[in-house]
């Protein structure tokens, strides 16, 4: 199997890591070879087994949305967790509201993305026109509609009750399960 990624000129470097060691790293887990145009911006991925070749294809886009390479090796070390990314091209008319919708997501210095990954227990990444999830997919679904709710113009505070109480709603089943 071949794959072709394009990935940003400024993601390039992360991707590579110091001395080659995040593409080496990356090349052992998942058993693949990783070929990179840094000029182009062009990721080949080859590989002979499906799914550590899907996963290195994942980990690479995950790079590439803005994760750090620890956060987005996570995907190899739990074949649970998966990678959405929200296209918020088609929100925004002008480049002043696509400030807004991010700045909606990440809050005052970070906190509400923060917050939302606390509550979640997911990772997120918020970079150009894209807001990138890594995560359980039950918690992913949560996270998601918390991240609409705030690009459709809820209130941060009805967000992270509405957060709350899913968090307790979960913990409830947790009980309820086991007794």
């Amino acid at each position: 199997m071949m794959q072709e990624l394009k990935v940003a000129g400024n993601r390039i470097g992360v991707l590579i890591g110091k001395g080659g060691l995040v593409k080496k790293e990356l090349e052992e887990k998942t058993g693949t070879v990783i070929s990179i145009d840094s000029q182009e911006g062009i990721v080949r991925v080859e590989g002979e087994d499906a799914v550590p070749f899907l996963r290195a294809v994942e980990v690479i886009q995950a790079v590439n949305r803005g994760f750090s390479p620890e956060r987005a090796f996570r995907l190899l070390e739990d074949e649970d967790l998966l990678l959405e990314v929200i296209d918020l091209s088609g929100l925004a008319d002008s480049p002043r509201q696509m400030d807004r919708l991010r700045g909606r997501i990440i809050g005052r210095d970070g906190r509400a993305r923060e917050q939302i990954e606390h509550m979640t227990h997911t990772q997120i990444s918020v970079i150009g026109k894209t807001i990138a999830l890594i995560g359980l997919p039950e918690q992913m679904k949560v996270a998601r509609a918390a991240i609409d709710m705030l690009l459709e113009g809820s209130p941060h505070e009805a967000v992270f009750s509405y957060l709350e109480k899913k968090r307790q709603d979960a913990k409830q089943d947790m009980i309820d399960y086991y007794y």
